[in-house]
């Protein structure tokens, strides 16, 4: 005899686009079809069609003043909107976290569980890098303390509201443990390896593959480019995308936003993925590696658990211009200890499947015998 199905409720930060968390979202939703997405805002279209056909309720945040070019602007008002939810008559609440989303309020006999890609990086380890007095002007560099100072406020108070904390990464898994003093289960976020194919060619391009936000440093890479004076291919978007064409030179080439097909191609015929920022996890990386490519990462957060340091990449252990440079000098003229094959069976313990199966077995653990997930 099985159990009942839990009335279940999904939460998401926001909506606006594919990255490492809507793809653990997409997990969510197959594992709850019928389950509703609850987030701050939704831009139509952005997101997968895994993730559209469900019913998708949001908050007044999705009515403010040019929100979806501003919306981290109103990050002050994101804890009153999460709130905001009624949760009422769910039996499970399963939500996907990096801001607020693991701050909704449940109610009795609701059990929720959080899966964190990290605790706000706004307001904690990257706070200098977001609101760094060379990032503000004068006005804003009075008023945001006192906003960051409530916001870590708010976050460690509502931890409590959290039953199960799950995290992406052992890097993450600590950061909970150190900012809201709570355990948290590891469980990788997933990599869907399927659609990635083994390639041994090469097009003698480095690749980075990244939101154009200031911790990804992706200065580093396009200055270790132009010093070596290597072909960089530079896929993503975001603020960052105009100062760093103006440090690039000719032999950078800048693309935006690229289908999940051209990102495949693009990591096919790279020499190297350069990831110079300090990742709480890094599903990209593992995406490259499943292609057989190496990765040159600076060696600190999740890379240390994703990438094997000489045999499917190359750590650097100084977020500079010349440690970057040196390690892209190291890997060509080793390039014959990184053999393809090699590198995509470490990404296979990544992979989509193993994420969906430890994800359920841990959410039944988590209810209890008398339900079925």
């Amino acid at each position: 005899m099985t159990g009942k199905t839990p009335k279940t409720a999904l939460v998401h930060d926001w909506l606006t686009g594919m990255r490492g968390g809507e793809k653990v979202l997409e997990v969510f939703c197959e594992l709850f079809p019928d389950a509703p997405i609850y987030t701050l805002l939704h831009v139509p279209g952005s997101v997968s069609q895994t993730i559209e056909r469900h019913r998708i309720e949001t908050t007044f945040v999705q009515r403010l003043p040019k929100v979806v070019a501003k919306y981290r602007n109103y990050l002050p008002l994101f804890p009153t909107a999460i709130e905001s939810f009624n949760f009422a008559g769910y039996d499970l609440i399963l939500s996907s976290s990096h801001c607020v989303a693991k701050g909704v309020i449940p109610h009795a006999g609701t059990t929720h569980i959080s899966y964190v890609h990290t605790p706000m990086r706004y307001v904690y380890e990257m706070y200098d890098q977001y609101f760094g007095p060379e990032r503000m002007g004068r006005l804003k560099r009075c008023i945001i303390p006192f906003f960051a100072n409530y916001l870590r406020m708010w976050d460690v108070a509502t931890a409590g509201r959290v039953d199960h904390f799950v995290a992406n990464s052992e890097n993450v898994r600590r950061r909970i443990q150190r900012h809201y003093r709570r355990d948290a289960t590891v469980i990788w976020a997933p990599v869907d390896t399927q659609r990635l194919t083994l390639s041994e060619k090469s097009d003698d391009y480095y690749l980075v593959v990244s939101a154009l936000v200031p911790y990804k440093r992706v200065d580093l890479a396009v200055a270790a480019a132009a010093k070596l004076g290597r072909r960089l291919v530079i896929v993503g978007m975001g603020p960052e995308r105009a100062a760093l064409e103006k440090l690039a030179g000719p032999n950078v080439k800048f693309l935006g936003w690229q289908s999940d097909e051209q990102v495949r191609d693009w990591y096919a015929g790279c020499r190297a993925l350069l990831f110079p920022g300090e990742e709480d996890f890094g599903i990209v990386p593992l995406e490259t590696q499943a292609c057989g490519k190496p990765v040159i990462a600076f060696g600190r957060g999740g890379a240390l658990e994703t990438v094997a340091d000489g045999e499917t990449g190359l750590f650097f252990a100084e977020q500079t211009v010349d440690a970057l440079a040196a390690a892209m000098t190291r890997l060509e003229q080793q390039r014959d200890r990184f053999v393809p094959a090699k590198i995509r069976a470490h990404a296979m313990k990544f992979d989509r499947a193993v994420f969906k199966q430890r994800m359920q077995e841990f959410v039944q653990q988590a209810m209890g015998a008398s339900w079925s997930v």
